[in-house]
């Protein structure tokens, strides 16, 4: 996310369970709330898609912080053995941290908190969204496995938005079924031509700007 001269990117270290993770922190003047990222598996806050829909929600007013959920030691273990990228449950704790932190922070205690779920990282935010529900408007996942959530699933007190790409069929399933467990809040959107990265072209764009209005309708009650 190139700094624009209106918004400035600052790079933080967040304390989670021992370590610390590496964010980028995005504060545009008058932000109504911060979205966090929850990266999908082998993906992190360099990811160019995440990238794209934050700085989609800076340009509605929204701060955005992209953390890696692994630290740089545990990503060189993980290429071979791709087994943490997979532990959603270790994954949500480390997003629980992050919360904790937004509030503990002088510059992002006065926001509420949303959560962007891609891929299996949208598992682990409805996760934390099912544990810690405090000071969270809404959770959006795009092309994400709601799935991994399980038992959590009915356990989300907060709007949810499912977006799932057309051509995605395997997880348009696992998504409606995520859903038939969620609060009635929640719905799901299919973005047509989209397959599961979004690489079509105006794809990621539809995606980004679904999320923003949800974002926005959910804030401002």
């Amino acid at each position: 996310m190139a700094d624009s001269p209106l918004l400035k990117t600052t790079a933080v270290r967040i304390p989670a369970h021992g370590v610390f993770l590496n964010a980028d922190l995005a504060i545009p003047a008058e932000a109504k709330a911060i979205v966090a990222f929850a990266h999908g598996s082998g993906s992190g806050r360099h990811s160019p898609r995440n990238r794209y829909v934050a700085e989609t929600l800076n340009e509605y007013k929204f701060a955005t912080l992209l953390a890696d959920l692994l630290t740089e030691e545990e990503e060189i273990v993980d290429m071979r053995t791709r087994h943490l990228r997979f532990d959603i449950p270790m994954l949500a704790d480390r997003l629980i941290d992050i919360a904790a932190w937004l509030q503990r922070e002088p510059q992002t205690k006065h926001l509420k908190i949303g959560w962007f779920g891609a891929s299996t990282g949208a598992g682990a935010a409805l996760i934390a969204a099912a544990r810690h529900p405090e000071n969270l408007i809404a959770v959006v996942s795009r092309g994400g496995r709601p799935d991994l959530a399980g038992d959590y699933l009915p356990k989300v007190s907060v709007p949810v938005l499912l977006i799932v790409g057309e051509n995605d069929p395997q997880v348009i399933d696992l998504n409606e079924e995520a859903l038939s467990r969620l609060n009635a809040q929640s719905k799901l959107e299919i973005v047509p031509g989209a397959t599961h990265l979004f690489e079509e072209p105006g794809t990621l764009e539809a995606a980004a700007l679904l999320a923003a209005k949800w974002f926005q309708k959910h804030s401002s009650t």
